[in-house]
């Protein structure tokens, strides 16, 4: 049966040295059931470790948890990847962790915490999170193809990160499946603002690193089930499927 799912694709745990340490998975599941979310994508900073705690912790619930990594390509443009399952996401953190370098300095960057459904701690991830990958944009979405998974172009109207930021326009030879604004500006805002990317799917997230900020940004998608394939039959307005604006 086909329904509108409320979706936010990029919420960031306190494994994100930018996020904070109350966004822990059972923390993430409570406040998106809370703000009434379908589908949400856990997108840490060039990192996993937290995903299969916050599957767990949404276990038993309608939440459906997508697995995600906000990605830091050469360029430093963020992007987001977006998966059915945690085999897929763990293999792109293998390829990203050979093309990362650095050590996080938590007094600078901040708390890289790895924490479990019983909200418990597990460790700290060491690595420098924060920077960028050696990966170019062109490559790390390549990537992300290869391995089955979505391609979102993060926060294109920050003036920080974002491919429009970086490179000054946004590559028609990257395929990205879509473009994420933030709720500030808005899909409809956006369509205004940037006429020449009207061939481009926009979705709308929160991009949240504190738990208040959990669904104040979403995207409203008709979908059969919340899955990658359907969701990209609704960035491609195929099926039946689409995005609600």
């Amino acid at each position: 049966m086909f329904r509108v799912h409320r979706c936010d694709f990029h919420v960031h745990s306190c494994l994100s040295p930018c996020a904070d340490l109350d966004m822990y998975p059972s923390a993430i599941v409570a406040k998106s059931i809370a703000e009434k979310l379908d589908i949400i994508a856990v997108c840490d900073h060039n990192a996993s470790e937290n995903l299969r705690y916050v599957i767990r912790a949404a276990e038993g619930t309608p939440l459906i948890i997508l697995p995600g990594m906000e990605v830091a390509s050469s360029e430093e443009v963020h992007v987001l990847a977006l998966f059915d399952n945690l085999d897929e996401v763990n293999r792109l953190q293998e390829i990203v962790y050979r093309n990362l370098s650095g050590s996080n300095r938590e007094e600078v960057f901040g708390c890289q915490a790895i924490v479990n459904d019983q909200d418990e701690v597990e460790g700290f991830n060491d690595r420098l999170l924060i920077g960028a990958t050696k990966l170019s944009l062109w490559e790390i979405t390549h990537h992300i193809h290869d391995l089955g998974g979505l391609v979102i172009a993060s926060h294109i109207d920050r003036e920080s990160f974002s491919v429009i930021s970086q490179l000054g326009f946004v590559d028609a030879n990257v395929p990205f499946d879509a473009l994420e604004v933030t709720p500030e500006l808005g899909i409809q805002g956006a369509r205004i603002h940037y006429p020449e990317l009207s061939s481009y799917p926009l979705i709308e997230s929160s991009d949240a690193h504190f738990i208040q900020d959990i669904g104040k940004g979403i995207t409203k998608l008709l979908l059969e089930r919340g899955t990658i394939s359907e969701i990209k039959m609704a960035f491609e307005n195929r099926g039946g499927r689409y995005i609600q604006v």
